[in-house]
């Protein structure tokens, strides 16, 4: 990176807030601050709908400080940008010498200019053409396209300085963090529910993780994995607790007492008012569940019904709709889908029933759960709650 180089955020859908929206622009902002404390010492500000981020030494690191701001939830888009004096003269030789590597590999270009000191003596249009023109004579083997260049030149005129850069590239979209309250996702070690996770994070949501653990018949490795999973999300959630829940004596419980078509539906219902337990301690607003519609027998929309039938809490379930291709597809990108395909199971796998019950009554589960001690169930599993803070 350029040693006078600095990033520029271009906010997303935090620009339609309203009345609101400068809470979300100091949230955004103390995020971003968060997330670059371990790349060094940064001044972070915000003019005209921009975050701009610029280091305050050379011991910066750039390059770690650019991928930390890209999966910062509530920004749209990352430039890397150089600033400059308000003169075409200065901004055509920082064109030539920044983006001198871009230019040897394009065969065509283009100057696109924003002028948001509208004191500057040139319009936008006017700015494009004079230094386009200059920067042709500078490159004379580059072509000037307007309508379908290789390189697109921007320049932008603000308060203090112009800056230029290269094209943008997307951001992690969404709202900042903390901005939508708070939630506990249950978090197991599969495919679904870390992408869940991420999309109710992308909506503003902070998250706390509740974990499931059933030794002798969960490892070790199963929870590692799970913690990982967790610590992967941290680098667009930032840090979380994740409650980690003994589950072994309830399962237990309903293979001996419960009718195996529900032993599942049973599972998840106690799962919930785990869950639930959890939220009123982190006060937390509703949960979080990886479930999809007919992926499995337990999320028909009657067994849905069914295990949410325990909560008063709000059930949050971003992948409802989506199919599993899709849901593979995100895992590869927020790069969690490594981790879940390790071949470590966890307690939603203990005792599946050979024929799962797919058109459950709520009175007949509710029946054959009557069998159990719920409560002494539920606070058992609770008093032996542990929990782990996961950090980026």
């Amino acid at each position: 990176m350029n040693n006078n180089e600095i990033l520029l955020l271009k906010l997303g859908e935090v620009v339609l807030k309203g009345l609101n929206r400068k809470a979300f622009e100091d949230k955004l902002m103390n995020n971003v601050r968060r997330r670059l404390r371990r790349c060094g010492s940064f001044q972070v500000y915000i003019r005209q709908s921009t975050i701009y981020v610029e280091p305050n030494s050379a011991e910066c690191d750039m390059e770690e400080a650019y991928a930390a701001c890209r999966q910062v939830f509530g920004i749209a888009a990352v430039a890397r940008a150089v600033p400059c004096e308000k003169t075409v003269e200065a901004i055509v030789d920082t064109a030539r010498h920044y983006l001198a590597d871009a230019f040897a590999a394009a065969r065509s270009f283009k100057v696109e200019s924003k002028r948001a000191d509208k004191t500057f003596r040139l319009n936008s249009i006017q700015l494009s053409q004079e230094v386009g023109g200059l920067l042709a004579e500078a490159f004379p083997a580059v072509a000037v396209d307007v309508h379908d260049p290789d390189l697109t030149v921007y320049v932008e005129i603000r308060e203090k300085y112009a800056y230029v850069h290269a094209p943008s590239v997307p951001g992690a979209g969404g709202l900042p963090v903390g901005m939508g309250g708070t939630a506990v996702s249950l978090l197991s070690g599969g495919l679904d529910s870390p992408v869940s996770s991420w999309m109710m994070a992308r909506r503003g949501v902070q998250l706390e993780m509740a974990h499931f653990v059933s030794p002798p018949y969960t490892s070790q490795q199963a929870l590692d994995k799970v913690l990982e999973l967790a610590r992967l999300l941290t680098a667009y959630c930032g840090r979380m607790i994740v409650h980690v829940i003994p589950f072994t004596e309830i399962q237990e419980e309903i293979r001996k007492n419960c009718p195996e078509e529900y032993f599942t539906l049973i599972m998840r219902r106690f799962m919930m008012r785990l869950a639930e337990a959890v939220a009123k301690k982190a006060n937390a607003g509703a949960l979080v569940t990886g479930e999809s519609l007919g992926q499995v027998a337990s999320q028909t929309m009657l067994a849905l019904g069914t295990t949410e039938d325990v909560t008063s809490l709000p059930v949050l379930r971003p992948l409802i709709g989506m199919d599993k291709v899709e849901i593979i597809r995100m895992a590869r990108e927020i790069g969690t889908y490594d981790t879940s395909i390790l071949p470590y199971e966890d307690c939603c796998t203990v005792f599946t029933p050979r024929h799962p019950c797919t058109r459950p009554r709520v009175e007949d589960v509710r029946a054959a759960e009557a069998a159990l001690d719920v409560d002494a169930l539920v606070a058992k599993a609770l008093a032996g709650e542990t929990w782990v803070r996961v950090k980026p």
